[in-house]
C-alpha cells in the first residue's frame, strides 16, 4: 500500500455471488482490486478535478481503451450478448440443476462435472466481459447519469443469471468429501478444478437453501448493493471549502502532504466541517450495512463477525490473530517511536494530525513527469528480471491505464483483473508526486500478478485477498530499493526512507488498527444501532493506541472513519493489506539473502492464482504464515528502516 492515507486493493467480492462477501466469488465484482491510495488512513494520489500539479507534470496522460470489450455503452453487441447468455444459462440450469448428485455416482460422473465445470467457467467469463466494462465505465465517470444507469441496468442482468447459477456449489456442497475424492481419482479434467470446489465447499455448513439463496440474491440490488452504491455516488459528488474554493475530497486529501503546515490545518478543517454534515447519513449506512452482516452471520451460522470474510480469503482465524497480536504488541517499538522522531526533525513538541504526513524539511517536492515515472518504475522492474518489465511494458503500450484526473472518476489507485479473455485495467489520478511513482509500482504489480494467474482460468485467477498485494507490494519494494540506491545525498536518503516507513506502517499499523475499529463497532452493532458519536468513540478509541502518545488528534477527527470505503465495501478486507505487507517484508529479505532461483519460484507463486492457499506458497520460500516469528521477522524490517533513520538523525 503507498501513501499517507491509502486504500490498497479492494478486492469487491462476489456483487453477484451468495453473500456478504462472495459465498459464491463471480469474477463479475464492480472492482475486484481497489487499491486506492489516498487518506490520512491510507493514501493521497488522486484528485477528481485536474489540479495545477497534474496539468504541469503531463497535459496528455493515459487514458483506457475499451474496445477489447464493446464500442460504448450503446453497443448492440452487448443486448447480443445479454440475450445469448440468458439462453446459455437457462440451457445450463435445465441440464444441471438436480443432476449433480447422480452424476456424481455415475462411473463417468467426474468427466460428465468436468464439462458442467468447463461450461460453467465460459459463462463465468462471459457475465465478467460485461461487469467489468460496466464497472471500468462507471469508475471513470459516475456522475454521467447514462453511465451510472448502465451500470444499474448491468448489475440487475447479471444478479439474475447469477441468481440462476447458485444451485450448481450448493448440489457441489452437497456431495460427501468420500465422493469429491474419488472423481477427482477417476477424472484429471475433475481433478483440475479441485481448489475452486474446496473454496467453495469452505462454504458447505454455511449454505442455505437453493431457494433462501436465490431470494437473498434478487435482494441484494435493492438491499446491500444499494446501500454501496448511494455511498460512493455520494462520496463522488462531496464538495469541499477550501480557501474559498470548492474542493473534491481527493483534493483536499492531497493537501495533507503539502510542505505549507497552515495549508495542511486548514485541509483538516475543511474535512472535519463537512464530514460534521454529513455523518448522520454515514451513520445510517454504516448501520444499516452492519446490521445486514449481523442477520447473514445469524442465518448462516458463522461464529464470529469476520469469519466470512477469513473464509473468503482462505485463511484461518488464528493466524489473522497472530497478524493483529503481533501488529499491536509492535506498536512502541515502531509507530510510536516513528511519530516521536518525526515530531523532533519538524521542530515540533507533538504532531497534530495534519502533520502525520507531512514531507521533511528537505524532502524533494518536485513534481515527477509520466515518461519518468514510467521509466522508474519499469527499470525497477527489469532490474529484477527482464521479463517482470516485459509483461508490464503492455500497460503503457496498449491503453491499459488511465492516469489522467478529471471530474467525476473514481479516487486514489486499482488494478481491475477483469477476465482471462480480456486485460487488466489500472486506474491511478497521477499528480507527480514521489508517492504517485510509488502507486504505479504498485498497481502495476497488481496488473502482472492477474496477467500471470489469468493461465488459471475465469473460476481460479482470482486470488485471495491476503495473497493479493504480494505483487504489488514487492513492485513498491523494487522500486524504492532502486531509487533508494541511486541517492547519494544524506537529507535526501533520510526523507526517502521516512517516506516508506510511514507507506509501512500505514499499511501494517493503520490497517490492524482499523480492523479492531470494524470489530468492535461490528459488536457493538449487536447490542442496537449505534449513533454517529458512538461510531466515533469506537474511532477514537483505537487511534491513540495505534498512533502514539506523539500524535494529538483535533476536535472533530472523530468524524474521519466515515469516508473509508473498505468498511462499506467489504467488511474487515483491510487486514489483508498488513498480511500482505509483513508477507513481502520477509519475502525481500529471502531475495536479498539468497537471489539464485528466487525468480522462477517468484513467478510460478503469482502464476497460481487462487489454485493455491498461503501455506502451499510460501513453502519454497521457507516461510510459514502460520509461525508466530514469520510476523515478527516482517515487522523486523520496519525497525530496521527506523534503526538507520535515527542513525541518520
Amino acid at each position: 500500500m503507498t501513501g499517507a492515507f491509502s486504500f490498497g486493493a479492494f478486492s469487491a467480492p462476489g456483487l453477484f455471488g451468495r453473500g456478504q462477501t462472495g459465498h459464491i466469488r463471480w469474477s463479475v465484482s464492480l472492482i475486484r482490486r481497489l487499491s486506492l491510495v489516498t487518506f490520512p488512513v491510507f493514501s493521497s494520489s488522486a484528485s477528481s478535478t485536474v489540479s495545477s500539479s497534474a496539468s504541469e507534470t503531463d497535459r496528455h496522460l493515459p487514458e483506457w481503451d475499451l474496445s477489447i470489450f464493446y464500442a460504448g455503452p450503446d453497443d448492440p453487441q452487448i443486448a447480443k450478448d445479454i440475450e445469448v447468455l440468458r439462453a446459455d444459462v437457462g440451457d445450463f440450469s435445465t441440464r444441471y440443476r438436480g443432476q449433480i448428485g447422480p452424476l456424481a455416482r455415475d462411473d463417468a460422473g467426474g468427466e460428465a462435472l468436468a464439462e458442467a465445470l468447463r461450461a460453467l467457467e465460459g459463462l463465468e467469463d462471459r457475465m465478467g466481459r460485461l461487469a467489468s466494462y460496466a464497472g471500468l465505465l462507471f469508475a471513470t465517470s459516475s456522475m454521467v447519469a447514462a453511465h451510472a444507469k448502465f451500470y444499474g441496468d448491468i448489475q440487475a442482468v447479471l444478479t439474475e443469471l447469477g441468481s440462476d447459477l447458485i444451485f450448481f456449489s450448493l448440489e457441489l456442497n452437497a456431495l460427501s468429501d468420500q465422493e469429491i475424492e474419488a472423481l477427482s481419482g477417476a477424472s484429471t479434467g475433475f481433478r483440475h478444478y479441485r481448489p475452486w470446489i474446496e473454496d467453495q465447499r469452505l462454504h458447505k455448513t454455511h449454505d442455505l437453501s437453493d431457494e433462501l439463496e436465490r431470494f437473498g440474491q434478487d435482494k441484494s440490488l435493492s438491499g446491500r448493493s444499494a446501500w454501496v452504491r448511494l455511498f460512493d455516488e455520494h462520496m463522488a459528488r462531496l464538495r469541499f471549502d477550501l480557501d474559498g474554493e470548492s474542493r473534491s475530497l481527493e483534493e483536499v486529501l492531497d493537501k495533507l502532504s503539502d510542505p505549507d503546515r497552515g495549508l495542511r490545518e486548514r485541509a483538516v478543517r475543511s474535512l472535519v466541517s463537512r464530514f460534521k454534515q454529513e455523518q448522520l447519513l454515514f451513520a445510517h449506512i454504516t448501520n444499516t450495512l452492519s446490521k445486514d452482516l449481523q442477520t447473514e452471520r445469524k442465518w448462516r451460522g458463522y461464529e464470529d463477525v469476520a469469519t466470512a470474510r477469513h473464509i473468503a480469503n482462505r485463511v484461518e482465524a488464528p493466524v489473522v490473530d497472530a497478524l493483529a497480536r503481533s501488529v499491536m504488541a509492535a506498536h512502541p517499538k515502531l509507530s510510536h517511536r516513528y511519530y516521536a522522531l518525526k515530531a523532533k526533525w519538524l521542530g515540533l513538541p507533538h504532531l497534530e494530525v495534519w502533520d502525520r504526513n507531512a514531507p521533511l524539511p528537505k524532502e524533494d517536492a518536485s513534481l515527477i513527469s509520466w515518461d519518468r515515472a514510467r521509466e522508474i518504475v519499469l527499470g525497477a522492474y527489469g532490474d529484477f528480471t527482464p521479463e517482470l518489465a516485459s509483461i508490464a511494458a503492455p500497460f503503457f503500450e496498449r491503453g491499459w491505464i488511465n492516469a489522467a484526473p478529471q471530474e467525476g472518476k473514481a479516487g486514489g489507485a486499482f488494478s481491475h483483473p477483469t477476465v482471462p479473455s480480456a486485460n487488466p485495467f489500472i486506474l491511478i489520478n497521477y499528480m507527480g508526486r514521489a508517492r504517485d511513482v510509488m502507486t504505479l509500482a504498485h498497481e502495476l504489480g497488481h496488473g502482472v500478478h492477474q496477467v500471470l494467474a489469468a493461465g488459471q482460468g475465469a473460476l481460479m485467477a482470482d486470488t485471495p485477498l491476503t495473497l493479493a498485494e504480494t505483487a504489488s507490494v514487492f513492485g513498491e519494494m523494487l522500486t524504492f530499493k532502486r531509487l533508494l540506491a541511486e541517492t547519494k545525498d544524506k537529507a535526501q536518503r533520510k526523507a526517502m526512507l521516512a517516506q516508506k516507513v510511514e507507506d509501512m506502517l500505514n499499511t501494517s499499523v493503520r490497517q490492524i488498527a482499523f480492523y479492531t475499529f470494524e470489530r468492535r463497532l461490528h459488536e457493538a452493532r449487536e447490542k442496537g444501532e449505534l449513533s454517529a458519536t458512538e461510531i466515533g468513540e469506537i474511532w477514537m478509541s483505537v487511534q491513540g493506541d495505534s498512533l502514539g502518545p506523539a500524535v494529538k488528534f483535533c476536535e472533530g477527527y472523530e468524524t474521519f472513519w466515515c469516508y473509508i470505503p473498505h468498511f462499506i465495501h467489504s467488511p474487515f478486507y483491510v487486514y489483508a493489506y498488513a498480511f500482505g505487507d509483513c508477507l513481502v517484508n520477509s519475502l525481500y529479505a529471502v531475495y536479498e539473502q539468497s537471489p539464485d532461483g528466487f525468480q522462477d519460484r517468484y513467478f510460478e507463486m503469482l502464476k497460481a492464482g487462487g489454485s493455491k492457499r498461503h501455506k502451499e506458497l510460501l513453502a519454497p520460500f521457507g516461510l510459514d504464515a502460520s509461525d508466530p516469528a514469520f510476523w515478527a521477522k516482517g515487522l523486523g524490517v520496519i525497525e530496521a528502516m527506523i534503526d538507520e533513520l535515527e542513525t541518520l538523525s
